[in-house]
């Protein structure tokens, strides 16, 4: 798990500094992030095609003094015809850290994901919509799950 976090996010930086186009940025409930920001690109001129993301998200849990922070990178692919609705393909990893409160020790664990989804992007700038099944697996359990984003697209 940790190799295909690691080959992940090297695929995000060097595209990203290569051919990187129509970048987004949206907020995530639920998805592999919890309650995540996000940030995706393109790794082609045209606003379909294989992509990445990269984000960070978690919550604090006040009950017992921890802190859990969920890093979401995942690669994707928009497939659509008219340039405004996609079916979007993907799949990840996301590293989560918890630091225990009183006790301040560091749990680290990493779950793979994939990305079933509707997305909307307006061909140009503007208002983004995603919504998509994004069940989740580690060790031998499989978690049925889902997000619903709500973002920016720019040029």
């Amino acid at each position: 798990m940790k190799l295909l976090l690691s080959l992940l996010a090297s695929a995000l930086l060097c595209c990203s500094k290569v051919n990187a186009q129509s970048p987004n940025v949206f907020f995530e409930i639920g998805g592999p992030g919890l309650a995540s920001f996000n940030y995706d690109m393109r790794f082609t001129k045209s606003a379909g095609g294989l992509g990445g993301r990269i984000g960070v998200g978690g919550f604090s849990l006040r009950e017992v003094g921890g802190t859990a922070v969920y890093i979401p990178i995942a690669l994707n692919y928009l497939s659509g015809k008219n340039g405004r609705h996609f079916l979007e393909l993907g799949a990840g990893v996301t590293p989560v850290y918890y630091n225990g409160g009183s006790r301040r020790s560091i749990f680290a664990h990493t779950f793979g994901h994939i990305n079933i989804g509707y997305r909307f992007q307006p061909r140009n700038s503007g208002f983004l919509f995603r919504l998509s099944a994004t069940p989740m697996f580690s060790d031998h359990q499989f978690i049925p799950f889902g997000g619903i984003s709500f973002g920016y697209k720019f040029k």
